[in-house]
């Protein structure tokens, strides 16, 4: 008997075209991705894969891109339940009068996981493989994505006001850790520290957060110069713009994520810069909530890395990268009137392995490279809205939605496909809506009354 030279391997992935985001920008043609355990062990072309390997599984994509898989790299997916309860209204007044006393009412533990379930199910049909959270009861979250399937790196929250979760800042950060031992051991979770905001942090909270993060090894994830009543609020109290507090108080360094940028100064950039700090750009929030747009050309020109974030869907209200996406290289071109600014492969970019580094996972995912987890997103062009095409990284940023998402793989594990998701029940979505939106319909009724 002759034995076969082909190796066996779990997954074989052949597509039209690879987008690789790799540090090349390649875009390959009639390729495959193979995938073992998990990992992608080899990229090649489709003949060659076809001599080279037998698989267990092999997924034909004749019209599509196959990507890494998106990376939303801020949101607050327990917010999906408040999508639509408050908007057409600013930033603190929407906080203020509507979405803290909505919390105040509604969120617990239980609350948290069906939200993140929701939002994990929008996300995977999205193309989205990984999130960056912030939120009351991350282990909550926790329950979700691992239920889903997805990646997701959990802020465990800090703010110096009592809420349902947590009494104080104390209470927060031992709540946070005991969550954080709870997903030491899976794969999917990994942790930040995230104090809320500055206006909602003292220094001695800070001081906290920087010694801890330093000896857990961990993120800092937090909102920053999302609109200017912060700074004039910071100035007042601090006599010091919020970036120039957290940098004297040494919470800047690439372990430093910060949620929008809207309101920097160029001498704010050249500091983000220097720190090496991440600034996740969330363009569709910053609109809506009319806090302004972040200066993302001047950001990428000295050298810092920006990725892309929906915020929660209270405040967007989709959780939804493609839109962000085209909406990050429009704005970039709008404001600066320069139309070769923020391109196409870098918008992309942006929108995975800008967000893998900001997450220090850049190492593992954010592009389609051996030896890195097979997190990948399958993009169909066969669709009328999409014909013809010629460059196919084009089409992905302005003409492509999340409705021609077909395939969406966690480390080689088909997570969603056509509409169909392979942990969640569409009755156990229909459910939770069902049981949470009389809540907080009666609660948006009481409030328009005042």
């Amino acid at each position: 008997m002759v034995k076969s030279s082909q190796s066996p391997v779990d997954l074989v992935i052949e597509a039209r075209w690879v987008a690789t985001v790799a540090a090349n920008q390649a875009v390959l043609e009639n390729y495959s991705v193979v995938v073992q355990s998990g990992i992608i062990v080899d990229v090649l072309p489709i003949l060659e894969s076809r001599q080279k390997y037998t698989a267990s599984s092999v997924v034909c994509l004749e019209n599509h891109v196959l990507m890494p898989g998106l990376i939303n790299c801020h949101t607050h997916a327990a917010m999906s339940l408040m999508r639509g309860l408050a908007d057409d209204i600013a930033l603190m007044p929407w906080l203020e009068q509507h979405i803290w006393p909505a919390e105040q009412a509604v969120v617990s533990e239980r609350y948290v996981q069906d939200a993140s379930l929701l939002a994990c199910a929008e996300m995977l049909s999205g193309g989205i493989t990984c999130f960056n959270d912030m939120y009351f009861y991350p282990q909550a979250t926790a329950a979700a994505a691992t239920q889903a399937g997805m990646r997701a790196n959990l802020g465990l929250l800090v703010i110096d006001f009592p809420s349902a979760y947590a009494n104080d800042a104390d209470d927060y950060l031992q709540k946070g850790f005991d969550a954080h031992d709870t997903w030491r051991n899976n794969p999917l979770i990994t942790s930040s520290i995230a104090p809320h905001a500055p206006y909602t942090v003292s220094n001695q909270t800070l001081h906290k957060v920087i010694t801890y993060a330093e000896q857990l090894g961990l993120g800092i994830h937090t909102h920053l110069h999302e609109t200017q009543d912060e700074i004039v609020k910071s100035d007042a109290q601090y006599s010091l713009r919020p970036i120039q507090r957290l940098a004297e108080l040494g919470l800047l360094g690439p372990n430093f994520v910060a949620a929008h940028g809207v309101h920097l100064l160029a001498n704010e950039i050249e500091l983000l810069a220097e720190y090496g700090c991440h600034i996740v750009h969330c363009p569709s929030s910053n609109l809506k909530l009319a806090s302004g747009i972040a200066p993302v050309a001047q950001l990428l020109a000295k050298g810092v890395n920006v990725a892309l974030g929906t915020d929660g869907a209270a405040s967007n209200n989709r959780l939804d990268i493609f839109a962000e996406m085209r909406l990050a290289a429009l704005l970039a071109k709008g404001v600066t009137g320069d139309a070769s600014v923020l391109p196409a492969h870098q918008a992309l970019a942006m929108a995975t392995i800008h967000g893998a580094k900001a997450l220090g996972l850049d190492h593992k995912i954010g592009s389609i490279e051996v030896a890195k987890l097979a997190d990948l997103t399958a993009v169909r062009l066969d669709d009328i809205a999409t014909a013809p095409y010629y460059d196919p990284i084009s089409h992905l940023v302005y003409c492509c939605g999340r409705e021609h998402v077909t395939h969406t793989w966690v480390a080689g594990e088909l997570r969603y496909s056509d509409g169909i998701y392979a942990n969640i029940e569409p009755n156990e979505l229909k459910e939770i809506v069902n049981v949470w939106q009389p809540k907080l319909s009666q609660l948006k009724s009481e409030q328009g009354k005042k």
